[in-house]
């Protein structure tokens, strides 16, 4: 069975909102049913949308008329769903994204890909996905875009960015600020801020993970509410979880480059480019409108 996470549990503190619900789609689709669309036509059997219990209605809402063919499921990403001795003291924000996924962990049942809800990331990346998963099945895999394609003309972004050898991935960078700056591409890493070419790998948050590896994310996000228990403060999220298993066990990371188109909603002045371009995708007959006929 191929599984597709569907991360939409997030605040939206940048966009303003529930960013994941808003209609943008010629006929008021959101972008994670373009997710479950390209899901559907690439061979996934199921979808979990990881969602804050509060937003659930307006999820099955929308899904009322939706696709008959994948077994969508909802999973709540709850506060307080923690390891034994962790406690959710005045915590507010989610735990961020490596607590997403394994809020997802009792609807899967074998291979497993990971998006987010506020991202489009083309059906190319599905498809590369879904073959990712026909093959090696003990395989941790990014699906990564070229830095310069995953760009927002209206404020910074966050992305992983991906150093590879020999066709591993050897470090993921969280680089935060990402954006132009007095004509150069600009970031801040973990090492401070660098200047980049724009034909970086990025990770975008798809992944491909092995059934496996949810006990290694628990795992490490009970080190992370250590730390947290320490210091009150912090996210738990992927790209940094997988770039200290490959330092400290030098856990095999795989990549493979989908072409996009990306666009996201990280700030509500995107929401016109996403429209637009979901508009010409449609003109081109990539997708129908309305998307479920």
């Amino acid at each position: 069975m191929k599984t597709l996470v569907i991360m939409a549990a997030g605040a939206g503190s940048r966009f303003g909102g529930p960013k994941q619900l808003e209609p943008v789609g010629p006929s008021g689709e959101r972008l994670f049913e373009y997710a479950l669309f390209d899901a559907r036509r690439a061979g996934f059997d199921r979808a979990v949308i990881v969602i804050r219990e509060d937003l659930q209605s307006q999820f099955a809402g929308v899904l009322a008329s939706g696709p008959k063919s994948l077994d969508v499921r909802f999973a709540n990403q709850r506060l307080d769903d923690l390891p034994s001795g962790h406690v959710a003291v005045d915590r507010v924000k989610p735990w961020g994204t490596t607590h997403a996924v394994l809020a997802a962990r009792h609807e899967i049942g074998g291979p497993f890909a990971v998006a987010n809800a506020d991202d489009f990331y083309g059906p190319a990346t599905y498809a590369r996905a879904s073959a990712v998963m026909a093959g090696d099945q003990t395989m941790t895999t990014i699906v990564a875009m070229r830095l310069d394609r995953t760009l927002s003309t209206h404020g910074s972004v966050t992305r992983g960015i991906c150093e590879v050898s020999g066709g591993r991935v050897t470090h993921i960078d969280e680089v935060r600020e990402v954006m132009h700056r007095d004509g150069a591409l600009t970031g801040r890493g973990r090492a401070g801020w660098t200047t980049f070419t724009g034909g970086e790998l990025a990770s975008m948050n798809a992944w491909v993970f092995p059934q496996q590896m949810l006990r290694t994310l628990q795992d490490r996000f009970h080190e992370f509410l250590k730390t947290y228990d320490r210091t009150g403060a912090g996210e738990s999220m992927l790209p940094e979880t997988v770039n200290d298993l490959i330092a400290e066990t030098s856990l095999p990371v795989g990549i493979v480059e989908a072409p996009g188109p990306w666009f996201g909603l990280t700030h509500a002045a995107d929401r016109p480019l996403v429209e637009g371009g979901l508009r010409t995708l449609t003109a081109d007959g990539v997708y129908p409108s309305p998307l479920w006929k």
